[in-house]
């Protein structure tokens, strides 16, 4: 039987998802199952790692039930997740020892004041192409070692493994026979060497964690192993592993230098190809490695992560009640011109690039008693698109190249007022492509290339299409103006914490 179709699993935040795709790109049926977020402390976010594989699994069955098709109708299946959320579980078991810490997650804030406090700063910069903050893996990683009884002991005598989501859901479609991840996930830990391409001795030792307990690391278009066939019905290979964001850069056929994403999600994720590794200041943005095809070598973007985008809408919803759905937000918006001098700063768990400032929370400021809840939605809809546009001036900065356009996908992109808002802010057209599911495309895309489904790049770039192109129409002075009110809200909200 001919294979005409390819699975990937988009594993996220907040939900589990997963897309069955056709071979022009396009989806065939597609699942997707929300999970349980758990906030132990102020700062802490925590996911359930058995929760996370049962609702995977409960996706990728769900997703062939609706595309009609089964097991034995796949050439292929790619994996896409949530990147720096880590998890830590007994080899032998595949039982985790504690609940995954989440990216979002701030408690190891004083292990980095720790580790720049030792001088450990230019080292982590210079091997990994990172900061130091509580946003990467290794911290969570020496955590979880320090505060799990036994767990130290255990990870050095090889009894414990850990991995970012994709390992975790390697081992268990395999029942254990692997443990493995990619190169953009490895890149995303402060223990990894990006320029040399392994795990670091001195890196290790500064975060102080044992080599036994690491995954190993592979080309995102690579062989990760054979899932068993008791899950889905058929043995199938694992052919294409990436990072969320660097799958989304993959989908959105960014393969140049100077071709940009950015992602709307939970968080916000710029990333800009570059020509080589920057040199130099690279004005509050990070390097990280970009998913590559079978035998290359992966290049360098470069990334700036908003942390809260999606998540201040549902905050909106479940926080304040001021929307009934996400989707609502941009009626609500619509109501008013602006927000009226109100500005949103959704620092909820401090703020990322290009500020980086693990102590800042989330304000609102300019409220009037004129200020409705059309007021409030429309000014966290442009806090999206004013944080966004802070990453681009910096990235364009770092870089010595303008941004001609931005090319837009995620679940927040098909909020048509939010993709206009961004291109009034920036002074740029955004581009929103026919296929917003880039994260679950790339992944597919990376083990299509992997088990031949698909021949190369070029034929990858030739399937992309847009949808539609939002232009800028305010003027200049008002797309300033609002642009300095946002920056004076940005430093009310800064440093909180030490307030």
């Amino acid at each position: 039987m001919t294979r005409r179709f390819l699975l990937a699993l988009d594993q996220g935040t907040t939900s589990s998802r997963a897309l069955v795709f056709r071979d022009d790109g396009t989806v065939a049926g597609s699942d997707q199952h929300e999970f349980t977020q758990f906030f132990p402390h102020p700062g802490w976010v925590e996911h359930d790692p058995e929760e996370i594989w049962t609702s995977q699994l409960a996706a990728a069955r769900g997703a062939l039930e609706a595309a009609g098709v089964t097991a034995a109708d796949l050439a292929a299946v790619g994996i896409a997740n949530q990147r720096e959320t880590t998890l830590l579980w007994e080899r032998e078991t595949l039982r985790p020892v504690a609940n995954a810490i989440v990216w979002q997650d701030r408690r190891t804030a004083p292990a980095c004041e720790a580790l720049r406090a030792a001088g450990h700063a230019a080292l982590i910069g210079a091997r990994t192409g990172l900061v130091i903050d509580a946003y990467f893996s290794g911290t969570k990683l020496a955590w979880l070692l320090d505060h799990v009884p036994g767990a130290r002991r255990r990870a050095e005598r090889g009894e414990l493994a850990f991995g970012t989501v994709d390992s975790w859901l390697i081992a268990r479609l395999t029942n254990g026979a692997v443990h493995a991840t990619d190169q953009t996930n490895a890149s995303r830990t402060m223990l990894y060497d990006i320029d040399r391409r392994t795990w670091d001795d001195d890196l290790l030792a500064a975060l102080d964690v044992p080599r036994a307990v690491l995954p190993d690391v592979r080309p995102s278009a690579s062989e990760f192993g054979t899932i068993v066939a008791e899950h889905l019905g058929a043995a199938l290979p694992i052919a294409g592993v990436a990072g969320d964001q660097q799958a989304a850069l993959f989908g959105q056929a960014c393969f140049a230098p100077g071709m940009a994403k950015n992602t709307y999600g939970t968080g916000c994720f710029l990333l800009l190809v570059t020509d080589g590794r920057p040199a130099g200041e690279t004005n509050g943005l990070i390097t990280t490695l970009t998913a590559s095809a079978s035998g290359d070598h992966p290049g360098y973007a470069l990334e700036g992560s908003v942390f809260v985008a999606g998540a201040a809408v549902q905050w909106l919803r479940d926080g304040l009640g001021l929307i009934e759905s996400a989707a609502e937000s941009e009626t609500v918006a619509a109501q008013v011109r602006s927000s009226e001098g109100v500005y949103v700063v959704p620092a909820f768990v401090g703020l990322g690039a290009p500020y980086w400032d693990m102590y800042a929370r989330g304000t609102i400021v300019g409220l009037t008693r004129g200020t409705g809840r059309a007021q409030i939605v429309r000014a966290t809809l442009d806090a999206i698109a004013y944080q966004t546009r802070a990453v681009v001036e910096a990235m364009e900065a770092a870089s010595g190249v303008p941004l001609a356009e931005l090319r837009v996908d995620g679940g927040a992109s098909a909020n048509d007022l939010l993709m206009q808002i961004q291109a009034d802010v920036l002074g740029r057209p955004v581009v929103r492509p026919a296929v917003t599911e880039t994260t679950a495309l790339g992944a597919a895309s990376l083990a299509g290339l992997t088990s031949g489904f698909w021949r190369d790049l070029p034929e990858l770039a030739g399937r992309w299409r847009m949808e539609r192109r939002f232009e800028p129409v305010i003027s200049p002075a008002e797309r300033d103006a609002g642009y300095v009110g946002w920056g004076r809200a940005v430093e009310r909200a800064r440093g909180w914490l030490d307030a």
